[in-house]
């Protein structure tokens, strides 16, 4: 079901959602937190919305979608509730912001905060550059971001790092959880030589790949070098190499000397599964932080 409000207000949104929750069946009861989506004028929400629901199979929720629109237009609200079908196990309120509104989301959005559930903030675009400090990011016990949507992904990083605050985790990290699983699976196989060194070759600008390496830096402390080519890992011990890579069907392949190549099939992270990983954990995520302060120490080297 989905009920369309234009030029409305809060109190009138908060009245239709009570009357269609009533009239439909749809109850918030069971919703275990709100999710706050964040989206500025000219970008496409709806993928969001989807990714929201999708992520709503795990984390039934009440999700909040903010559009602010124009400055220079009228000061109205349009609002739209999804619920039923149209919405998962989620219950979905998009508020569109145009005028003098825009430029105060979260009064428009603390109405609508389910109570005694915690809230999380995600930013599918470009996010505020302190994320923390923004006023709908200080309503979220976490704080999602999307290193590859930014204006600027070459920079990005070191942005993060300078305004970390705990709660803050990227999607660009949560791409990498199974290849950093795989990695710490590869290098704890006997025999345990020292490492000496990583390389970690990528794209040039690819804040996963950057991520990535600064882990390794943060987690063995030896030499990281930042390459440019095609996807590839190399732990270098007295032995040989340990190396992962990626085979044209997109499966990891590990190869390590004296040991028989591993294989592993690699299934496509979209973006309700990013989402349900980071909806799991509402504390801080150290090791995020561990790896953006690695990420600082990589040596970064010319294309491969």
């Amino acid at each position: 079901m989905i009920v369309e409000l234009p030029d409305t207000s809060t109190n009138d949104v908060a009245k239709k959602i009570v009357e269609v929750r009533e009239s439909g069946g749809a109850v918030s009861l069971g919703r275990v937190l709100t999710l706050v989506v964040c989206a500025d004028h000219g970008e496409p929400t709806e993928g969001a919305i989807e990714g929201a629901i999708g992520a709503s199979r795990e984390h039934p929720s009440r999700v909040i979608v903010v559009s602010r629109g124009e400055r220079s237009e009228d000061s109205r609200l349009d609002a739209e509730i999804r619920v039923g079908g149209d919405a998962g196990a989620s219950e979905v309120v998009i508020l569109s912001l145009s005028g003098e509104l825009a430029d105060h989301p979260h009064s428009v959005v603390t109405p609508f905060l389910l109570p005694d559930t915690p809230v999380v903030t995600w930013w599918p675009g470009a996010a505020p550059e302190d994320p923390a400090a923004d006023p709908i990011g200080q309503l979220g016990r976490r704080r999602i971001l999307d290193a590859t949507r930014s204006a600027h992904p070459e920079t990005v990083l070191a942005r993060r790092l300078a305004t970390y605050s705990p709660g803050d985790t990227d999607l660009a990290w949560t791409r990498i959880t199974h290849w950093r699983a795989i990695l710490a699976s590869a290098v704890d196989r006997p025999p345990h030589t020292a490492i000496t060194s990583v390389e970690v070759t990528g794209q040039q600008v690819a804040p996963s790949v950057d991520l990535l390496a600064g882990w390794l830096r943060a987690t063995l402390g030896v030499p990281v070098y930042r390459r440019v080519g095609s996807f590839e890992v190399r732990v270098h011990r007295e032995e040989g190499p340990t190396i992962l890579a990626v085979d044209e069907n997109n499966n990891a392949i590990i190869t390590a000397p004296g040991k028989p190549d591993g294989r592993v099939a690699m299934m496509h992270r979209d973006l309700p599964m990013c989402l349900i990983e980071e909806l799991r954990r509402l504390d801080s995520d150290e090791v995020y932080a561990e790896a953006l302060r690695g990420v600082t120490e990589i040596i970064v080297e010319g294309v491969a």
